[in-house]
This record gives structure tokens, sequence and C-alpha cells, in this order.
């Protein structure tokens, strides 16, 4: 069995009851997935333990289990291994079942909290208007070169992971831009690929319903650089005091931005406008449609990686300023009586505050920024009143509302939201849980000249209710009020 190759070193190989020489067909770590002559991988997961599953694999037709825990009962016939960790030992196999395909083309990682879509989106784009065949794997869509899949995750699991790198090296794809979430490294899901780069965009609050505490979640994000190999580079941004904790202990070679601070690239923005940003980038300077200050340092990290990957300094900055905005990232239009309408991804307290003081920067006193956001479900509760803060705080009106509520209590996420806003900020503050209804609100209340911004959602083309998924699209809906209204 093959697939085991690097199992024993990587993993911990404890025992193995069986043929390991047995010609198994397809991996599944789901065990409806299975078929006859399938190996089965039981892992360890947050909401289900797959070993549960290992008896209904078998009668699904497994010829082969990897499980952390032996089965009491051992079926006859059936190869059984045993190791440390089950979902790295998938990662593992995926890779070697693939062929390792992610030695086939050059590989580079982005992580941090905010600025991963946009980053790796745009690295895509670049490579693309550059002529080269290029791969994607993001938070909005999965890119084979120009054949585009649906993204369910962040960060793929990643049998499809390898799966996707796999059809990119079937066609000639020459680079891969991946975004990698703390949830993919802690669940070993980039186990096994060989990276040629990664990128640290910034840290904030986020995830602490997974994560136990900040700086477990810092440390997880750093394990993803401390095992980069020493050909790679490690790009990070040193003006947010974590950039020099991921670079403490990596092998790879250690590349610097910073718009702030001493950096190998360094940006300064010499115009902020709705239209875009003049940047000085290590001393050219260059034309950007995409817009905000938190966009300055996304523009910096493209332009640091696109260069240490082996662009032309010229060619990099000429095809910067050709780039579009990403879907559901600052992705705005203007009415014909020039209300502006923003949606944006922000649903981090840090992203928000980006945003807003970006739309503040650029606005006069005399435009009105109404802001509606909400906060999702089942996730970290304590940046609720954190984002209620910021968003009363820096806009002229506030609306919240239902963001995906999941399977919690609406009323009781948007009393979570609330308790943030100070007394000074009350009178600007209304609650509308329909959140239709809520766009419909900050629309009536715009006129001429004014702005709205919808956060939270982005790209997202569905709300979750109580486990059940309702079309829904921040950018349409807003539109097509907009266009209604001023008919």
């Amino acid at each position: 069995m093959i697939l085991l190759k690097d199992i024993l070193y990587k993993v911990g190989l404890n025992a193995v009851v069986g043929n390991t020489s047995c010609v198994v067909n397809r991996i599944a770590f789901n065990s409806k997935a299975i078929g006859k002559g399938d190996v089965f991988v039981a892992i360890v997961g947050h909401v289900a333990d797959g070993h549960k599953y290992i008896n209904a694999a078998i009668q699904q037709g497994a010829t082969a289990v990897v499980c952390q825990v032996m089965p009491e009962n051992l079926e006859p016939g059936v190869t059984y291994v045993q190791v440390d960790r089950s979902d790295k030992a998938l990662a593992i196999i995926a890779a070697n079942y693939y062929n390792d395909p992610s030695k086939n083309l050059k590989l580079v990682g982005i992580t941090g909290t905010n600025g991963k879509t946009t980053i790796a989106t745009l690295l895509y784009q670049l490579f693309k208007k550059a002529g080269y065949k290029v791969g994607l794997l993001s938070t909005v869509k999965i890119m084979v070169d120009d054949v585009a899949y649906k993204a369910t995750h962040t960060t793929p699991d990643s049998l499809s992971i390898n799966k996707y790198l796999a059809e990119m090296s079937a066609v000639g794809v020459a680079y891969c831009f991946m975004e990698v979430s703390s949830h993919g490294i802690d669940q070993c899901r980039t186990e096994g690929l060989e990276f040629d780069g990664g990128i640290f965009t910034n840290l904030s609050h986020d995830h602490l319903d997974y994560h136990n505490t900040f700086a477990e979640y810092r440390d997880v994000k750093k394990t993803f650089f401390d095992q980069l190999p020493k050909a790679a580079f490690a790009l990070v941004n040193v003006d947010d005091k974590n950039g020099q904790i991921m670079l403490q202990n990596t092998k790879a070679k250690k590349q610097t931005y910073a718009l702030k601070s001493y950096a190998d690239y360094r940006a300064q923005i010499l115009e902020n406008e709705f239209s875009g940003l003049l940047l000085k980038l290590n001393d050219q300077d260059v034309w950007t449609r995409l817009i905000g200050y938190f966009n300055a340092y996304n523009v910096l990290a493209i332009y640091a990686a696109a260069e240490l990957l082996g662009l032309e300094k010229n060619e990099v900055l000429r095809l910067v300023s050709e780039l579009e905005s990403v879907s559901g990232r600052f992705q705005y239009f203007v009415t014909p009586n020039k209300v502006t309408a923003i949606v944006d991804y922000a649903h981090t307290p840090d992203a928000l505050k980006n945003v807003l003081e970006t739309i503040n920067s650029i606005r006069t006193q005399n435009e009105t920024l109404i802001t509606v956001v909400g906060c999702g479900g089942d996730r970290d509760k304590t940046k609720r009143p954190k984002m209620g803060h910021i968003a009363s705080a820096l806009s002229t009106r506030v609306i919240f509302t239902n963001d995906n509520p999941r399977s919690e209590n609406p009323e009781l996420i948007l009393k979570d939201i609330e308790k943030g806003v100070e007394p000074q900020n009350f009178k600007k503050v209304l609650t509308i849980p329909n959140r239709e209804q809520a766009i419909k609100t900050a629309c009536q209340f715009a006129a001429p000249n004014d702005i709205i911004l919808i956060a939270g959602k982005g790209h997202e083309n569905y709300q979750e209710i109580n486990g059940e998924r309702f079309d829904f699209d921040d950018y349409k809906t807003v539109e097509s009020l907009l266009k209604q209204l001023q008919k």
C-alpha cells in the first residue's frame, strides 16, 4: 500500500493488522462515500467521530481502515492501520494517492485574519494577466486555470486540495495561490503539501469559538511558517506585531512588508479616493482601482510576492494597475443621484474598523454614512459587542440586523451586538432583524451623496437560518432596492 509512504515518521504508525500490500480503489473520510475496495479514514471531528462509522464503511465495501483507535472487533480480510492522528494521515495519504501534485507547481499559501481572499484572488488575476496558467483555492471559489468550482470552506479538506492540485498539474498550471485558514492548519489539511511561499497579512479577533485563546489562534498560524521549507519565502506584514512572531522559527527566506515600519517592501499612500489608490511601492508610483488603507497592504503583499516568484518589477507594477476588486470586498456602485452603496465581507472587529475608517477618510462631513451589519450565529460571541461599538462609533447611522443566525436565536445575537453601543451613540442605532428590510430602510434613509455600507456577508449569496440556506445576495438586494426607490 504505497499510500502509507511517509506515514511512519510524519504521523506515527502504532499498529497494522492485515495486508498492507492490498490494492485499493479510492480514499474517503465519509462512510457514505465509500465504495468497494476503498480506504476509509476515521477522522475525530468537532461534530462527529468517524470511528463510529467504521463498520458502516466496511459494509459499504471498504477494504482498509485508517484510524486512531482500533475497533474491538476486527473484520477478517480488512486491513487496519492505527496512527496518532488520522486527519494528518489523511493529508499524507491524499498527497501520495495523487502523486504529490503540489511538487509540480509553485504553491503559495496566504494566512492571517483579513486580506487572504483579496491577496489570493488578485495574485491569481495578476499571474493570469502575465500569461501563466494559474490555480486558486479561496473562500469565494476554486479555479483550475479557467475552470471554476464552488468553494465550501476557506481551506478545503486535504483530499479535495490534492484532487484540485492534481487537476491543475494535469493542465499545466504553473502557480497556485491558496488561502490557509487557522482551522485548515489545526486540522492538518495542508500537511504533506510543498509550499514555495507563505504570506502573513495580520492577526485580529476571530475564531475564538474554535481556538481557546488568541495566543492559541496566533500559534496555530505560526506553525504554517514553521513548516515552510528552506527554499520557500516567508513574507510577513511587520506593521502587525505578530509578523515577527511568524518568522521566529521558519527555515524559509524571511521577507517583510509594511506601510509604517522599516521593511523589505514598503508602500506610501499618496492619494486615497473612491476611484482608487495612488501608491508609492518601493519608490515606484502605481495607481490601483482597489480602495482603502487596508488594500494598500494587500497591493503591497501582491507586489512583493510576484517579485519574489520571479516576475520582473516593472511588469508587476503594470499588472497591479490593471487589477480589479474581488467580489464582496469593498464592492461598490454609485446611483444616478450619487448614493454610494458598498458591500464588504468585514465580519471581524478589525475588518469592520478598517472599512469604516477608509470610508471616513474619503467622505466629507456633509455625507451621511449608514452602516448595516450583524454577526453570525454559532460563532465567537465575544466579538459581537466589539462590532456593535465600532459600527456605532464610526457611522452616522447604524442598523443592526441578521447575518447568518444558523442555529442561534437571532434576537439574542442582536442583543449581544447592542451591548457594545455606548450611551452617546444610542440615538444612531436601529435594530431590524430582517436583513432585506434593514437594507431597504438604509436605502430609504439615504439622500444624494450619502454612503451605505452593508457589512458581514460580502460575496455570500445565501442566508443560513435554522440549518437551512435561503437565497440572499447583499449586492443584488441593495442594487435592486435603490433602483426601485429612485424611479
